[in-house]
């Protein structure tokens, strides 16, 4: 759709009002074509394994890496940012292994609702204003958000390969709205990271084999979100308290000290998600983890994950508080639970003492998954206690 100089130039201002307005902190426009290296690079982390067993990326790839295939009809991309910066740095939790770490990102509403509703709002206003035709994307479609951002000048794509921005530093969420409208393209940014690496060193678990590329596979937010399975030996005790996600590179970014607290009117904190105990968390059973996560992209996990993410924290507690409600949980009906809860248990109990629960309870157990953890917690004379 061919707009005038003079209608593009209304139809932008209307944009970026619109978007202000409905709580936006950062908005630029970009073409359909301004992401060329992002297929041969979307198409490495998939041939390297780095998506780990999200294959939704690997089953999208074309349309993921061009926006001209996932819609042909479009010719501008509107990229928005909504910060959700905390009003603390979140890895001071890491402190207290009594307390659940949960992603900044997850302690309110979940955003993709409260974003969604906002640029379906803008998306309504372009099309008043200049018809044509709109669609509008938060996160879950085959879309590339950062590389957009970056195109369209929102800020570049930092060494931990999230968007970082000059005035709100890592602390953003992204959406677009693909508008058949023909407006003018923003100028793109510049990499400003130079030779730190401060989110790199940051990492707990090395998920990073290089600056600028990611391995999904070792990285806390996948093991505590995406992976379906047990988390694996060799990251648990990295994992330590966090039960939902990690925000350690992106707290670690200099670029931080520029962006101000997401205000209360749109992404604050709720109270009793910056800090639960861990021992309230393990009490959840399913309606009651529903309840408490009514709303909150947390729900999204499941129950079963969620407390394998929890026992993982409780196992790296050291608090013999939580001796009895782990226990329980070995006794739990979901093969998953049972065995981060037996590992946990290893954790806390004497090595006697657990010896004498694994015995007994090997008899019973069918699981094989769950069999191994019994079986890797037992002690014996000349071998290192996993």
């Amino acid at each position: 759709m061919r707009t005038s100089t003079s209608d593009s130039g209304k139809l932008r201002a209307l944009i970026d009002r619109e978007a202000l307005r409905a709580g936006f902190d950062l908005v630029a426009v970009t073409s359909p074509d301004a992401i060329p290296k992002a297929p041969a690079r979307l198409a490495q982390f998939v041939a390297d394994g780095f998506h780990g067993s999200m294959g939704w990326i690997e089953e999208t790839l074309e349309r993921r890496a061009k926006p001209g295939v996932l819609w042909p009809e479009v010719r501008s991309i509107i990229v928005l940012a909504m910060n959700y910066g905390p009003d603390h740095d979140p890895r001071e939790l890491l402190a207290h292994p009594d307390r659940a770490a949960i992603s900044v990102y997850a302690r309110n509403r979940d955003y993709h609702d409260v974003m969604k509703g906002r640029l379906k709002e803008i998306a309504g206003k372009i099309v008043s204003r200049a018809g044509g035709d709109v669609k509008v994307f938060v996160d879950t479609a085959p879309v590339m958000e950062k590389p957009l951002a970056e195109a369209a000048g929102l800020g570049w794509q930092g060494k931990h390969t999230n968007l970082v921005s000059r005035t709100h530093g890592s602390w953003l969420f992204l959406g677009s709205i693909f508008t058949t409208a023909e407006l003018e393209p923003d100028e793109r940014d510049v990499d400003r990271c130079g030779s730190c690496r401060a989110c790199l060193d940051a990492c707990p678990t090395n998920a990073f084999p290089v600056p600028y590329r990611l391995d999904a596979r070792r990285c806390i937010s996948y093991l505590t979100i995406e992976n379906k399975g047990p988390i694996p030996l060799e990251f648990r005790a990295a994992i330590g308290n966090r039960i939902y996600g990690c925000d350690d590179c992106l707290a670690a970014c200099p670029w931080n000290k520029f962006a101000q607290a997401a205000s209360e009117a749109k992404l604050a904190a709720r109270d009793d998600l910056r800090a639960p105990k861990l021992a309230d968390m393990l009490e959840l059973d399913d309606p009651a983890f529903r309840a408490f996560f009514s709303g909150s992209p947390v729900k999204r996990v499941g129950r079963d994950r969620f407390i394998r993410n929890v026992l993982i924290a409780a196992g790296n507690s050291g608090d013999a508080g939580l001796t009895g409600a782990v226990r329980a949980l070995t006794l739990d009906a979901s093969p998953l639970v049972r065995g981060a809860a037996v590992w946990a248990l290893s954790r806390l109990l004497p090595q006697g003492a657990f010896d004498s629960l694994a015995r007994a309870a090997l008899p019973e157990e069918e699981e094989p998954d769950v069999r191994m953890e019994w079986m890797q917690g037992m002690g014996s004379a000349g071998e290192v206690r996993i």
